[in-house]
This record gives C-alpha cells, sequence and structure tokens, in this order.
C-alpha cells in the first residue's frame, strides 16, 4: 500500500454529481481525485440510463407519429418491422460519442485531476481508501463529494433472475439486441411505462403489471391520471397485480401473479423488472455515523451532510432529485461552497426541478403543483391551455395534453406547472425557469412567444389570469 496522499477534494463517483464539481475545482487549481467503478466520467445516465433510453425512445416516437392518421394519410402506412440491431447501433454510437466527450475531451482540460477505475471505501470523515487492479491507494481529503448514485433494484421474487433490467436494455452493447414479440414489464413507475411505450411504439405487445392501485406511485395524482388518459390502449396495465414469480415456458418465461384474489399467468418472450432503484451508499458511511433520511444520505441545501461540513453528497445517493440535471447543479452548489471555505454561499433550489417522463404522451412537471401546494397551505389559482387548441399540436395531429400552471392566489407569482402532451420536455424547462426566477402570471403574459411552437400556451394561460 502507498503511503497516504494528502489532497483537496476526492469524489466518490464520476457522474453527473461529481464530475461537474471536479472541474470547477480543478480550474480553481485544487488537486482533485475521482474514483468511479465504471473508469468513465458518465454515471448511470449515459451508462445505462437517460441518454441511450432516450436515443430509442426518439426511434420509437418517430415511428408513432409516422403512423398517425395525418403522416400516415400523406406519407403512406408504414407496416416494415422495426430492425431492432439498427437501434441499438444507433443507441451504442451515441454513447460512445458522448462517452469519447466526457473522457478525452475533458480529461484533457486539466492535468490537475486525476481518474481512478475502482471502489472507494470511507475510513473516517477525511480519509478514503481505492481499491484498483494496481493496489490500495490511501487518500487524506479536505472535501469529500459522495456522489456514488444509485442502482437497478430487485425485489426477491422467486425467477428474479430470469427478467432483465434497464441495464441490460440500455448499455453500451447490450444483452438485448432483438425485439421481443410480447413484452411484460414488472413495475409501473417511470422506468416502467417509458420502456413500455417505447417497445409498444417499436411493435411489441406490451403488459405493465403493478403491485400498486397507481401508476407512477408518488407524483401528482391529477398529472398522472392525465398522462395515463393518453397511453395507447395497447399497452395493458394490471393494476393491484402483484407478482409471485417468473418461470421459463419453452423459449420464452411465464409470469405469475396475484389479482383481486386470483392467480394469473401470462406468457412472455422478455420480462422486466423496472420495480424502482436505491441508493449505493460507499463502504464506510454507516460506521463514521453519516446521517440518512431513509434509505438516502441526508443533505442540506447546500449539499453538506449534516454535521459533516467538509462532506457533500449530491446527486442520486440524497435521493431529493434522482435526476441528471439536479446531479449536475448540485455538484455546482457543492464546488462553489467547497471554494468558500465550506461556507454556504450556494445552496440547491430542489423546487425548481423539471422532471420528465418520456411516455406517448410525454408528461412533465415543475415546482409546486396543486396537491403539493395544497398540503403547504399555500392558495393557489390556476389556468390551463388546451393542446387541442394548438397550431403545432394540429400540425402534427397530437392534439392530446395541456399546459397547466399553478399562482399564488394573491400575488399570481408562479408556482409550478405541468405539459402533459407534445414537446412537454421543451416546455417544461422554461416554466421551471419562471418558478426559480419568481416570475408573475404578468411577466409571462407580456412575453411574446413564438408561433407556430407549441411554448406560446405558455403566456396564452397566464394571459388568462391577467387580462
Amino acid at each position: 500500500m502507498s503511503s497516504l496522499q494528502e489532497i483537496d477534494t476526492i469524489t466518490l463517483g464520476a457522474g453527473g454529481g461529481a464530475y461537474p464539481a471536479a472541474f470547477a475545482l480543478a480550474r480553481s487549481g485544487r488537486e482533485v481525485v475521482m474514483v468511479d467503478t465504471k473508469g468513465v466520467m458518465s454515471g448511470n445516465c449515459l451508462a445505462e440510463g437517460c441518454v441511450p433510453s432516450k436515443a430509442v425512445f426518439e426511434v420509437a416516437e418517430l415511428r408513432r407519429r409516422l403512423r398517425l392518421a395525418p403522416m400516415a394519410s400523406a406519407l403512406g402506412e408504414i407496416d416494415a418491422p422495426v430492425d431492432y440491431q439498427a437501434v441499438v447501433a444507433h443507441k451504442n454510437e451515441v454513447q460512445r460519442t458522448r462517452y469519447r466527450q466526457h473522457d478525452a475531451e475533458l480529461a484533457a482540460e486539466s492535468d490537475r485531476l486525476q481518474l481512478r477505475h475502482g471502489t472507494a471505501a470511507l475510513l473516517d470523515p477525511h480519509t478514503v481508501e481505492v481499491t484498483t487492479e494496481a493496489g490500495v491507494e490511501q487518500f487524506r481529503a479536505d472535501h469529500v463529494i459522495i456522489a456514488t448514485g444509485a442502482d437497478v433494484f430487485v425485489p426477491p421474487i422467486p425467477g428474479a433472475e430470469l427478467c432483465v433490467t434497464s441495464h441490460d436494455l440500455f448499455a453500451l452493447n447490450p444483452s438485448v439486441t432483438s425485439l421481443p414479440e410480447r413484452l411484460v414489464v414488472i413495475g409501473g413507475g417511470y422506468i416502467g411505462l417509458e420502456v413500455a411505450c417505447m417497445f409498444q411504439g417499436l411493435g411489441a405487445t406490451v403488459t405493465v403489471i403493478e403491485a400498486l392501485d397507481e401508476l407512477l406511485a408518488g407524483m401528482d395524482r391529477d398529472f398522472v391520471s392525465l398522462v395515463a388518459g393518453g397511453l395507447d390502449p395497447a399497452i395493458t396495465v394490471r393494476l393491484g397485480a402483484a407478482v409471485t414469480g417468473i418461470t421459463t415456458s419453452g423459449s420464452g418465461f411465464e409470469v405469475h401473479y396475484g389479482h383481486g384474489g386470483t392467480d394469473h399467468q401470462l406468457q412472455a418472450d422478455l420480462v422486466l423488472m423496472a420495480v424502482g432503484r436505491h441508493p449505493v451508499i460507499p463502504e464506510g458511511a454507516d460506521a463514521i455515523g453519516l446521517t440518512r433520511q431513509g434509505h438516502n444520505l441526508a443533505v442540506d441545501p447546500s449539499i453538506q451532510v449534516p454535521g459533516h461540513r467538509h462532506l457533500y453528497a449530491p446527486g442520486d445517493v440524497n435521493g431529493r432529485s434522482p435526476l441528471f440535471h439536479s446531479a449536475v447543479r448540485q455538484s455546482l452548489v457543492a464546488a462553489h461552497n467547497i471554494l468558500a471555505g465550506d461556507h454556504v454561499v450556494d445552496r440547491m433550489d430542489f423546487t425548481s426541478v423539471p422532471t420528465t417522463i418520456f411516455t406517448a404522451p410525454e408528461g412533465a412537471y415543475v415546482g409546486l403543483l396543486r396537491s403539493t401546494a395544497e398540503q403547504a397551505g399555500i392558495p393557489t389559482v390556476e389556468s390551463a391551455y388546451a393542446l387541442e387548441t394548438d397550431s403545432r399540436a394540429q400540425i402534427l395531429g397530437e392534439t392530446y395534453g395541456e399546459i397547466r400552471l399553478f399562482f399564488h392566489a394573491e400575488s399570481l407569482r408562479l408556482l409550478g406547472g405541468w405539459v402533459v402532451g407534445i414537446d412537454a420536455a421543451q416546455l417544461v424547462g422554461q416554466i421551471g425557469q419562471a418558478v426559480a426566477a419568481g416570475l408573475s402570471a404578468y411577466d409571462l403574459a407580456r412575453f411574446a412567444d413564438q408561433h407556430p411552437t407549441a411554448a406560446e400556451g405558455i403566456s396564452r394561460a397566464a394571459r388568462a389570469m391577467t387580462g
């Protein structure tokens, strides 16, 4: 073992919660070591999450839209089966391009940053032991950033090992390279529904089995109802259905589940386990007494771990807002506070982080919605813009959904909003920025948004409040 190495900052992880801070600190002259089990600066977003899944999603969306009545009547019905290997090749190339940018280009920016491919354990609040193929190193760091993220949760269901996970679908060179004729998705959360929509759009027959009596648990019920109401009815959804086992059946599988007091079986060519994710807590975290919030590491808005000003835990490991873009912002909050000598000069505003479910239709929300405002005792008024009246929605032939904004009843300051339907992922950022800036209905109403885009629905909804 080498002697103890003194450095300014070490990051446990090299994803969105780690590398933005690492580069900001390195640019400021700090010596930084990053440790990651993948050995690359990607995190799960690029490795098997948001980037590769959206590469597949966009192909499925293009095919779905071309099969809608307006496009099909103008261009002709698309009957050819999908070449799923070509879809996977496209996804792989996007990942390779992103990996090149994250590794070669970013690493070349600084000689004060080192990346270790290995595992890290906390020996005490300042000392980290790193194990790589080359051996074991110990670092004593003035600051520690725990950005170990989250991983797929697989429940102890008999036959669970027969299922695939998002890793098998979206990792670089994944194990699944052919489109199943029959897909069963266990779990009705955002990952399960996204995969269900994209695979159904590519031509598979899809069934979603959810143990709870609702989809997208934990999200606003009115928002979820609106999203669910627009899903393709060809996707079969079984709510309140508990999977009891998965077995092989010929060349495929049989999913056993209970529903309404009766046992059922369902045949499948592929079974996806998508019941959630769990935080990856580094070895030694509990031994040194780091505070937990449920299963996650607790953090303050400063992203500091309570009781340890020099210890930061941005990203999925804290569970506050498990999204890549949120992890990036949290990472920068950590960097700013580290550069200020661990004094709090920056704070994370979790309420203005947008969330998008990449289903068909897309659903996105940000800030306080009707239910969360009511729980907080905040009086609200709201206004909606129906996409059935929107010019872009009419052009595309997708008029389902709405833009809905929630304002403080007295000041008309924007508190939050949702978009369900076309361009939801693109529009929610504009709403989120307005929430973060404290804009009012009057501010939004005065903005001349571009026509013909669905974004003009934001100002249209605001004008309904201001006259």
